[in-house]
């Protein structure tokens, strides 16, 4: 179940530099390359001769070359030239709108006339020297919803996360969940309590005092396609919590672009940008190589928990008030498919 008409995360641009990138994004085989003057492109990944996959080729004069028989393609999908053929007659393959913005490269796997390069969702802390970002890339082998249900329902850090980010104080707060439009928040708030592990070292790096009693807030925002936020942080007691002066805090928004590659596998683009010592690059790798660690514990109960679904297929789950971010974002989803359902009947028909 997915949503074709959104802009994905399909790679970043590192993936690209040099060769072909072959990636599926919601059941659709890609090529996404640098065509003309490096502008990216992305066409089916099937050459028409034979079908192999182009993204096994080579880029030659802004085409992708097949690297089987030599078949060119343009960015459109039309063939261009093949050694020794006429290629007129040739059938095109299907290219995908592409867009490269905010560091990432996305594109769109639905209805091409529906792209709006607006829909890319922006990010203030892009290219803002107060802040920085570090992420990565997981090839998670689960539903990419259960992705989504495990980063609206924080509460499994106390379980899943002990020695950085998980704290009991967690379960002793309840959780509340909004529903705005086509999105989903839930959010969390801690008061009076000692930071865990990685929040006391993000007090030390930011020079705050890290052994301080703080409020610490967590704030999940979940909007279509597949895209969850999150505003994390501590500061000081009674020095105003998420608005409390630089000196007295440390903040940082976590990343997740969770890109469906089948029905039952995922990429998914993490990352975390922080206002806290962003100059400090060595500290953006450390964070990084910490963040990465932690999500490594998410997906091996992800994947367990996938392996667990299938070979149960009709066990009824527990529904619980924790779960309600998840539950409302499956929610829109389902609408949403549904909805482009429906007007693809109704264009059929029509």
């Amino acid at each position: 179940m997915f949503i074709k008409n959104a802009w994905y995360v399909a790679c970043t641009p590192n993936e690209i530099d040099g060769k072909p990138l072959g990636r599926q994004v919601c059941g659709e085989r890609i090529a996404f390359y640098r065509g003309a003057e490096g502008k990216v492109a992305a066409v089916e990944d099937f050459c028409p001769h034979r079908g192999a996959a182009l993204s096994l080729g080579f880029v030659e004069n802004g085409n992708l070359v097949c690297g089987y028989h030599g078949l060119t393609m343009g960015c459109d999908g039309k063939p261009v030239s093949m050694p020794m053929q006429r290629v007129g007659g040739f059938p095109c393959v299907k290219s995908y709108p592409v867009i490269e913005k905010y560091g990432f490269i996305w594109v769109w796997p639905g209805d091409p006339d529906k792209a709006d390069e607006s829909l890319v969702p922006s990010f203030h802390w892009e290219n803002n020297p107060e802040w920085a970002y570090g992420g990565g890339l997981f090839h998670v082998k689960c539903d990419y919803r259960l992705i989504i249900d495990n980063l609206m329902d924080l509460t499994h850090e106390t379980y899943v996360h002990t020695d950085s980010i998980g704290q009991e104080e967690i379960d002793e707060s309840p959780v509340n969940t909004q529903v705005d439009g086509d999105s989903v928040i839930t959010s969390r708030y801690l008061e009076g309590i000692k930071p865990p592990a990685f929040w006391q070292f993000a007090l030390k790096q930011n020079g705050a005092d890290p052994d301080a009693d703080v409020e610490r807030w967590q704030e999940s925002r979940f909007s279509p396609p597949s895209h969850v936020l999150i505003d994390v942080g501590v500061a000081h007691v009674g020095k105003g919590g998420i608005n409390a002066p630089q000196k007295h805090k440390a903040r940082s928004i976590i990343i997740d672009f969770i890109t469906p590659e089948t029905e039952t596998t995922t990429w998914y683009f993490w990352g975390m940008a922080r206002n806290f010592n962003p100059q400090d690059t060595a500290l953006t790798g450390n964070i990084q190589k910490e963040h990465k660690r932690i999500f490594m514990q998410d997906v091996d109960v992800l994947e367990a928990q996938q392996r667990n679904l299938e070979a149960n297929p009709g066990r009824r789950l527990l529904m619980l008030n924790i779960d309600s971010g998840g539950v409302q974002a499956r929610r829109i989803i389902e609408r949403l498919v549904k909805q482009e359902q429906e007007e693809e009947g109704a264009n059929s028909a029509a």
